[in-house]
């Protein structure tokens, strides 16, 4: 890979972790001042973002952007950053979540007014530092080629993510404060557990991986491209068990953090205890790295393994896809439904990696993308909802559209989105993992349509159970609508749901190059049609 002139994928990562450096250091009682930096830092950071995806030549080489330099260099680690079109459409997707991510949030980290001694301190520089850092580690991991240094950040955003999900809870808990600091502990204890696990595993993979590649190559390397280069000239052949049991540390980690079906559990708690600002933070950035991940390194670097895997792996995802959307049908709390609805859409994501298909693969990559465009905007209005009302449960909402007409509106467009309404962006991925899992799997292609019904009953049970009916309850008939700068997080998310919905192309064209680079690395074509024999005219 050749370096370029000017480290762009660097700086991108860089000026988020500078930015969240400079916000921590703002003085306390300038907490304003910090907010609006952390926002002008998150837009700059949008703009290297944009031009990262206007660099990106979508018919070029594979890995663009480029930039590698010695590390470690006595264990073979290199700083190695580089960018197919999946990479670029995750980074871009980041960068532009992060600023309604820090809007949507802009009181959550105030002091609260409670004044005992017991009362709970959130520095509001800390709150919008540690988004920030968060930022800087995701577009690394979106951009690095070199195992090692992906472990690295991969790893290193759990502890942020930690102080966010403990330190800066949901305060709307029918349980009161104290109650739902312990249940914001736990969500954060829980969340970093499990994603340690399933790190630690693959710290032990990441060290097999160097052991082969030192064993075979003479030099043990973390390089995705010196491992390609390696196989495509004969010089690199794992033994089968050895493959297996790498894929599987891998993906052990990757299905954790995206999460799969049985190792989803932390992820209600989380998402429920967060504040919906943090809940959009996790669902729609921080797990996409783990579907992220299978893609580039679990295909990449265990190409025989993924094939082997495949049928088990398929069998988790519709799992996945039927026992959330069921869960979220029966969920009385908003945040922790929507969270079931995200297990069952990565399922889909998951599904539609391993159909091993150009459109299942394609439809994965736009479902990480578009998913993210409507979890972040169904969650924040959520999040407005619960913060006027002071409550997360379904049961304590009621003819809202009466009162609150605007707010109930974009609800009702955030949840048609995850329901995958035609029109809007998310029917197209979803469309395209289904006939593209139809066309090697027809089986488990019929069985996820089954997901599709599901999500129509849970979203419009949801819209139906908070937002229509009458207002019988004093604290509804005070609900203010969406004020300006809620409506300016809310309406770019919504009018890119709808463009992209009638006007994927921008995207597809990034992404459909590097997809058919993903099944090259699998050795995988597309079915061929199956047409019924015609039988000659007499």
């Amino acid at each position: 890979m050749a370096d370029t002139s000017f480290p762009l994928l660097t700086a991108t990562a860089v000026l988020p972790a500078l930015g969240a450096v400079a916000t921590a250091a703002v003085p306390a009682a300038r907490r304003n001042a910090a907010k609006w930096l952390a926002l002008v830092v998150s837009l700059g950071t949008l703009a290297l973002a944009a031009w990262v995806t206007l660099a990106f030549d979508p018919g070029g080489a594979r890995y663009q952007l480029t930039e590698s330099r010695a590390w470690i260099a006595d264990f073979g680690v290199r700083y190695e950053l580089g960018v197919d079109g999946i990479g670029v459409a995750m980074i871009a997707l980041t960068a532009l979540l992060i600023p309604f991510i820090i809007a949507a949030g802009w009181h959550d980290a105030d002091p609260l007014e409670d004044t005992s001694p017991n009362r709970r301190w959130r520095p509001t520089q800390g709150f919008f530092a540690l988004i920030l850092m968060v930022e800087a580690m995701v577009i690394i991991s979106f951009a690095a080629t070199d195992v090692f240094l992906f472990y690295i950040f991969f790893e290193a955003m759990l502890i942020p993510m930690y102080f966010l999900i403990g330190g800066f809870g949901d305060r709307a808990h029918s349980a009161g404060e104290a109650e739902g600091a312990k249940q914001r502990s736990y969500a954060a204890v829980k969340f970093l557990l499990y994603n340690l696990v399933g790190g630690l595993v693959m710290l032990a993979a990441v060290i097999g991986l160097y052991v082969v590649t030192a064993d075979q190559l003479g030099q043990g390397t973390f390089s995705m491209q010196q491992i390609a280069e390696a196989r495509a000239a004969g010089d690199l052949a794992m033994a089968t068990n050895i493959e297996r049991l790498l894929f599987l540390g891998f993906f052990l980690a990757f299905a954790i953090k995206a999460p799969l079906w049985p190792l989803h559990t932390w992820l209600p708690n989380a998402m429920g205890e967060s504040t919906a600002p943090v809940a959009v933070l996790i669902t729609a950035v921080v797990d996409k790295v783990g579907t992220f991940a299978m893609l580039r390194f679990c295909l990449g670097l265990f190409p025989e393994a993924s094939a082997w895997a495949t049928p088990a792996i398929i069998a988790l995802a519709l799992v996945s896809i039927i026992y959330g959307a069921l869960l979220a049908i029966g969920q009385r709390d908003i945040k922790r439904l929507v969270a079931y609805a995200s297990i069952s859409h990565f399922g889909f994501i998951v599904l539609g990696i391993f159909a091993m298909t150009s459109q299942g693969q394609g439809g994965a990559t736009l479902y990480m993308v578009f998913h993210g465009l409507s979890t972040a905007a169904l969650m924040l209005v959520a999040g407005f909802l619960i913060s006027r009302r002071g409550s997360r449960l379904i049961s304590d909402y009621g003819g809202v559209q009466k009162v609150a007409p605007v707010l109930a509106g974009t609800f009702l467009v955030g949840g048609l989105a995850t329901l995958s309404l035609p029109g809007l962006a998310p029917f197209i991925s979803e469309f395209l993992v289904l006939v593209g899992t139809f066309s090697r799997y027809p089986a488990a292609g019929i069985v996820a349509t089954v997901g599709i019904v599901l999500a129509a009953v849970y979203v419009l049970l949801l819209y139906q159970r908070t937002m229509t009916g009458p207002v019988d309850k004093p604290e509804i008939e005070r609900l203010p609508d969406l004020r300006p700068r809620e409506l300016a997080v809310v309406a770019p998310l919504i009018a890119l749901l709808i463009f992209l919905g009638l006007f994927p192309k921008p995207l597809t064209d990034i992404v459909n190059p590097a997809v058919e680079h993903t099944l090259s690395d699998v050795r995988k074509t597309d079915p061929e049609p199956a047409l019924p024999e015609v039988e000659a005219a007499k």
